[in-house]
């Protein structure tokens, strides 16, 4: 590959979750009419994949701890392929439900992995660098993939949209056919069940779980505000799927600006400075979206910005200091991130949904209450780290 297709193979990988969700997402209101189900039900397409998603993160770090990388991405990948089709072809809104959960098991590999590799790879600060160089790259997916939806919405039905992601998944098939592998099998020595147990164990880690746990929370403010924008931006504000997808590519500018300001500010601010700040201007951001975010779909996009921002700055740091702490397991710890980010996301997204009344509100309240919690559980985190961080 070169070191140039590497990384960007690896953004690939890391992109599949944002390129499930923000590809189909203009499509959504049209969806919940053409099946003439009421939107929370059609939003389980979202909701359940992020579950369902970070359940198999689970079952696919592990697994590719004891097979190698490589040969879980080809089989994992395969199925996320062939569920994208089966979405394609769907006759009615269960059907999707169903297939979207077939989706997500195939695609929780990719994040996982793609984490996992970098750690295989790399050490200290390169690692910190290359974590936040992906998820730049990986982060221009939700500024790209509405304005794609969007367009092609124009010239085929939402159902082409699956076809595409269908295409998405053959391209990341060929990259893992000539991804030379960077973690050797385990088969030999170590059971199945070991494995799975090694997840067991970096939880009893209490730096591991204590910083884990603060991180992922930050997963609701991202989350609830991607599977709400598409109601908020056309319901809310009467705006056209085009419309949506130009006003949600601004806010994910804020997703791509976050890890590349925290690459130089980092060379000479403390990383923790930089995330508490980051928790303080989301909590300054909510306060924002709940004065001003409801007159015009203007002032909701720029007083959310911040957060957008303040949330993507926060994962570089996030993931090194959380897989710091265990320097083995690579795997399996890769898979513990990925499942708590979208588990606490998932959450944000049922909160979004049951106040579909007022959605602006909630995600004001979220950016607040997220912003002070994270805050707090950092400090107390501090007291768990089982060793210094260092680069």
């Amino acid at each position: 590959m070169g070191n140039t297709g590497f990384i960007i193979f690896l953004a690939l990988l890391s992109a599949f979750v944002p390129l499930s969700t923000d590809l189909y997402l203009p499509a959504l209101p049209e969806m919940t009419k053409f099946f003439a189900v009421p939107e929370i039900v059609m939003n389980l397409t979202l909701i359940l994949f992020f579950v369902f998603y970070s359940i198999a993160t689970l079952f696919w770090g592990p697994l590719s701890d004891r097979y190698g990388r490589r040969p879980i991405l080809l089989v994992a990948l395969t199925l996320y392929m062939l569920a994208s089709i089966l979405c394609g072809i769907a006759t009615n809104a269960y059907e999707i439900i169903f297939f979207r959960i077939l989706q997500a098991i195939g695609g929780g590999v990719a994040t996982t992995v793609a984490t996992a590799v970098i750690k295989d790879v790399f050490v200290g600060r390169k690692q910190e660098t290359t974590l936040a160089i992906v998820q730049s790259m990986v982060v221009i997916s939700p500024a790209v993939a509405p304005v794609i939806g969007s367009l092609l919405l124009t010239f085929i039905s939402w159902r082409g949209i699956f076809f595409a992601q269908a295409l998405l998944g053959l391209s990341v098939i060929y990259g893992s056919i000539i991804f030379k592998e960077t973690h050797a099998s385990e088969s030999g020595t170590t059971s199945v069940m070991k494995s799975f147990g090694r997840l067991g164990a970096l939880l009893l880690n209490p730096g591991f779980t204590a910083l884990l746990v603060t991180f992922s929370l930050m997963s609701i403010v991202s989350l609830s505000y991607i599977s709400s924008s598409s109601y908020i931006f056309q319901d809310t504000f009467h705006l056209s799927s085009r419309m949506f997808s130009l006003f949600f590519s601004f806010n994910a500018i804020g997703m791509l600006l976050g890890p590349l300001v925290y690459i130089p500010l980092s060379k000479y601010i403390d990383r923790f400075t930089i995330i508490y700040a980051s928790f303080g201007i989301t909590i300054v951001a909510g306060i924002l979206v709940l004065m001003f975010g409801q007159m015009t779909p203007i002032a909701f996009a720029l007083t959310q910005f911040p957060a957008t921002l303040a949330s993507s700055a926060v994962r570089p740091p996030g993931t090194y200091l959380v897989l710091k702490q265990e320097e083995n397991d690579n795997g399996s710890a890769s898979a513990l991130y990925s499942a708590g980010g979208t588990i606490f996301g998932s959450i944000g997204m049922v909160i979004v949904s049951v106040a579909e009344a007022t959605p602006i509100a909630a995600i004001a309240w979220i950016n607040i209450i997220m912003g002070a919690i994270c805050g707090v559980l950092l400090l107390v985190s501090m007291t768990f780290l089982r060793k210094k961080i260092i680069i």
